[in-house]
């Protein structure tokens, strides 16, 4: 019996079968094609990189009290903890540095989200953060809604309340009431969004009677509403600070109190992720051409 002979050697000239090779070479293809990547002079990839999300410029009023910025820079970690890879800035519209104008004019061309640590419209929100968009030619910019009114705000005034020692028992005796300590504004929008959380709070308290009161330029003030608050028959008045720093007026609407006195509302969670929201908000509205601003509504 014969042995069957060998097959022949292949010719290493002869055309070779395209399928031998070509679905190696998809699925290498493909698996490129599916990450971004860059194309070094030397034909190396690298992946390319992610790009950048706009900047969140949170804005501080400023403060000569030494604890202010450290609050408000607390603050920040827990909104770049909370969002990783956001690039997150700070500027005051007086009284600390960085101003915000020194703020916009070290950003890259771009866009960039000013987020304002304020509680309620104002002249600042409305007149001096779109002032000093302008004079950052180079950065397409948006103005987010004040903080307040929110909801989220207002788990952080019952928070701090409670940290000084509100209890819910507080609620039902019928001789409590709180008073809601604001910055005050001249500007009648403003006032109503701070009446706004107080009947929040009120509502979140289970009924409790909070009365808005103001540290400058509004009545009533917190004196004056505590006075008010007693002749009603309320012998337990507590008094809420609206403030997101420590500063002048948060320290003389806590003097005022005749029971309890809450902090300001500071690195609480709920308001960095309040802050993060207004952010977002903000960059769903239409593009803004460059070198120009737009202000976006609560």
């Amino acid at each position: 019996m014969t042995e069957p002979a060998d097959p022949p050697a292949p010719d290493p000239l002869a055309p070779q079968p395209c399928h031998t090779t070509s679905q190696p070479l998809t699925r290498i293809t493909a698996r490129l094609g599916s990450q971004p990547t860059h194309l070094h002079l030397h034909g190396t990839r690298r992946p390319m990189s992610t790009p950048q999300p706009p900047t969140l410029v949170a804005v501080a009023h400023g403060s000569r009290d030494l604890r202010a910025p450290t609050t408000v820079n607390a603050l920040l970690d827990r909104v770049r903890e909370l969002r990783p890879g956001l690039p997150v800035r700070l500027g005051h519209i007086e009284l600390n540095a960085p101003l915000l104008t020194d703020t916009l004019a070290g950003l890259p061309d771009g866009d960039a989200v000013l987020v304002p640590l304020l509680l309620g419209r104002g002249y600042h929100v409305k007149h001096d953060l779109p002032g000093a968009a302008a004079t950052a030619p180079h950065l397409r910019v948006r103005v987010a809604a004040p903080l307040g009114p929110h909801p989220l705000l207002v788990e952080a005034l019952y928070a701090r309340l409670a940290e000084a020692g509100w209890r819910t028992a507080h609620g039902t005796g019928g001789g409590t009431a709180v008073v809601l300590a604001a910055a005050g504004s001249r500007d009648p929008e403003s006032a109503a969004d701070t009446r706004r959380t107080a009947r929040l709070l009120g509502e979140r308290l289970g009924g409790v009677p909070v009365i808005a009161a103001y540290a400058s330029a509004a009545s009533p003030t917190v004196p004056e509403a505590v006075r008010a608050l007693t002749a009603r028959g309320h012998h337990r008045i507590a008094v809420a600070s609206y403030f997101t720093a420590p500063g002048l007026f948060a320290t003389r609407s806590a003097a005022a109190a005749p029971w309890i006195a809450a902090a300001p509302l500071g690195p609480h969670a709920a308001l960095a992720r309040l802050v993060l929201h207004r952010y977002d908000r903000a960059l769903a509205t239409a593009p803004v051409p460059a070198g120009s601003s737009r202000l976006v509504s609560a």
